[in-house]
């Protein structure tokens, strides 16, 4: 049996986590979050130490390393601006990390970790379920099938509503979580790149708190793409159904089924780290420049390639 520690307890995605380190057979031993509202610990793991000081819980992974019984994984949900420094102190604790998305809000960074993982016994490994769902594998085989010069017209919309806590929380501070298209879009382009090839071009028409639209290019596909926690943007038909929620990808207009099949993906994420499999440094290489990109470029405008739902939120 494995066992883990969990930094960053409290967040949205880290129920996930516990689930799967649960369902895999093995053990979370300590956790950490600033907030003490963690009571779904006991719904998992009711003996777990629990510290809302990281300066505690370090010295609590110390001892164990010391005393010979250090712990194997340290999963990060923290904010997306502490990922970086959370990784390098799994890697200090002589355990292996795995980071939810994003892996790091730059790529330097990602440079900057490719040498501690070089000196140190640890893995870094990153949470791309995406890659996991059953149709989209299914589509990338059907895509690798394709003539090589065929290139698909995709258009991805991704609307998730959100509160007015949103914009007061570190996610709707751009310092901290990289803005909307790191926060929620960041696994959206890298199954993008998974499917359909090496970026070619990335433009942007629309980046704001609460929405953000572009372009992007690849060998294989021309994507027009649409984020927002804006509920006004969401399309009448699924607002008159009481939903807050609207994902759509449609290639060559027909509509691509993956609505379902995300409950379990940490689970097998957590399958795949165990047996060696997991997604490292350089399989988030190409979504982090995308983002960063996107977080700093100029805004361009063309008609013909912006997003329905963008055109109308302008």
């Amino acid at each position: 049996m494995k066992t883990f520690a969990l930094m960053g307890a409290a967040g949205y995605i880290a129920p996930r986590h516990m689930q799967a380190v649960k369902q895999t057979g093995h053990d979370l031993v300590a956790a950490l979050d600033p907030s003490d509202s963690v009571g779904i610990l006991d719904s998992y793991f009711p003996n777990c130490h629990f510290f809302t000081e990281y300066e505690r819980f370090d010295r609590h992974i110390d001892k164990r390393r010391r005393t010979g019984n250090g712990v194997d994984f340290i999963s990060i949900c923290s904010p997306n601006y502490l990922h970086d420094s959370h990784i390098r102190f799994a890697l200090r604790s002589g355990s292996h990390a795995i980071c939810e998305k994003p892996l790091v809000l730059n790529p330097w960074n990602i440079d900057a970790l490719a040498e501690i993982e070089k000196e140190s016994a640890g893995r870094i490994n990153t949470i791309l379920q995406l890659r996991l769902h059953p149709s989209i594998i299914a589509l990338r085989e059907k895509i690798r099938t394709a003539p090589q010069d065929k290139k698909y017209d995709v258009d991805l919309t991704y609307i998730t509503s959100r509160g007015q806590w949103y914009s007061v929380s570190w996610k709707g501070d751009t310092r901290k979580s990289g803005g909307i298209a790191t926060n929620i879009g960041v696994h959206f382009f890298d199954m993008l790149h998974y499917l359909f090839g090496e970026l070619q071009d990335n433009r942007l028409f629309v980046r704001e708190e609460d929405k953000a639209s572009g372009y992007l290019e690849y060998e294989h596909a021309r994507v027009r793409w649409f984020l927002s926690t804006d509920e006004a943007t969401l399309p009448a038909e699924v607002r008159l159904k009481g939903q807050r929620t609207f994902r759509s990808i449609t290639l060559d207009g027909e509509e691509l089924e993956f609505s379902g099949g995300f409950t379990d993906l940490h689970t097998r994420s957590y399958e795949h780290i165990l047996s060696g499999q997991g997604f490292g440094l350089e399989d988030n290489r190409v979504a982090i420049e995308t983002v960063a990109a996107i977080r700093t470029m100029d805004i361009t405008m063309s008609q013909a390639l912006v997003h329905p739902l963008a055109a109308i939120s302008r």
